[in-house]
């Protein structure tokens, strides 16, 4: 049987400009559930992307101290590619992969971020790709990652009228990543509500193989309006958190100094760009950001990305387009709000 998430997948990285082939954890295995079970199992692949199975597996995978003690807690951070410079804590701190995976960095020192108060930044350490919810737009991906509808939730009427044809941003953190999530924009809190759903894997060819899989997710909504006194100008941005195969839960835990005081995220409160939001506990997983029709510009390099043909994607050989990630880092500069002359009507430009 030919399956869509067989061979390679490449990215570019942004701060080299050098195309990159990605290490894919437990391929095999996440080839096997989603090739084969799905199509002759089809109750037993369910099981596989339940809470419950998630929750068992991310407790093998994550939970269990290292056997050797330090010696394994050092060869997982050098096997994973830890900087272990950028860590708040010590060496000794790490004694199983779940506090890899939720360990802090010095992302002040680390995670510069641009001085512009109207650039919307990254919210994650993550490979990234861009599109359109509108028809018209040359890079428009129709229902291929998430249902437009279904993403936010089939009753949220509100926040469907503001985004319908609006521009999307997505954000895969691979299970090596820091795994705080920070606010990629200045602005209040209109709404946060969680939907329920189920774990699905954010490896490329198990996406591929999955209808919609994002939106299929448990994940957590929540609205920010950016149009207020000291935010960023980019109308009303969601922020979409999503969970994963192995992810437990996500931990809303917003820290206006570094990660101090940890609170949770609730309307009416103002959040400042570039400050930790959330955690997801532990593994691979996805952020989604939505945007208002003619809102922002998306950064030039990485929209020409996105059409790149002398890349290896998985995405392109699973869809029939080109669609190439490109590796961005917390804080990054992704876009900025659109100025009033251009909200009218944008065009970008993709080489052939």
């Amino acid at each position: 049987m030919h399956c869509a998430a067989e061979g390679i997948h490449q990215y570019v990285d942004r701060r080299t400009g050098r195309v990159c082939t990605e290490k894919l954890f437990s391929d095999r295995a996440i080839r096997l559930i989603y090739c084969d079970l799905r199509e002759k199992a089809p109750v037993l692949f369910r099981l596989c992307v339940s809470a419950r199975m998630s929750s068992l597996l991310g407790w093998l995978n994550y939970d269990l101290p290292f056997g050797s003690g330090l010696t394994g807690a050092g060869k997982a951070l050098r096997d994973l590619g830890v900087d272990l410079r950028e860590c708040v804590q010590p060496p000794t701190y790490y004694k199983s992969l779940k506090r890899i995976f939720e360990r802090q960095i010095r992302y002040w020192q680390y995670r510069p971020m641009p001085e512009d108060k109207n650039v919307v930044v990254a919210p994650a350490d993550s490979r990234m790709l861009m599109g359109s919810l509108n028809p018209e737009h040359l890079f428009f991906v129709k229902d291929k990652f998430f249902t437009f509808e279904e993403i936010l939730g089939r009753d949220k009427d509100k926040w469907l009228k503001r985004f319908q044809n609006g521009d999307f941003a997505m954000f895969r953190l691979t299970p090596e990543k820091y795994h705080y999530n920070h606010a990629p924009v200045s602005g209040k809190v209109l709404d946060i509500y969680e939907i329920s759903g189920d774990y699905h894997c954010c490896n490329p060819g198990a996406v591929v193989e999955t209808v919609t899989p994002f939106s299929k997710n448990k994940r957590v909504v929540t609205i920010i309006d950016t149009d207020v006194c000291g935010g960023t100008g980019c109308g009303v941005v969601a922020m979409i958190e999503v969970v994963a195969l192995m992810i437990g839960r996500i931990d809303q835990a917003y820290s206006s100094k570094r990660y101090e005081k940890p609170m949770d995220v609730r309307p009416g409160m103002m959040l400042e760009k570039g400050q930790p939001k959330s955690l997801y506990r532990p593994g691979s997983s996805q952020d989604i950001l939505l945007f208002e029709p003619g809102k922002v510009d998306f950064d030039p390099d990485i929209a020409e990305n996105v059409r790149r043909s002398d890349v290896r994607s998985r995405y392109s050989m699973g869809f029939g387009q080109s669609l190439v990630e490109t590796e961005v880092q917390v804080r990054m500069s992704i876009a900025k709000a659109a100025g009033e002359e251009k909200e009218a009507e944008r065009t970008y430009f993709f080489p052939g």
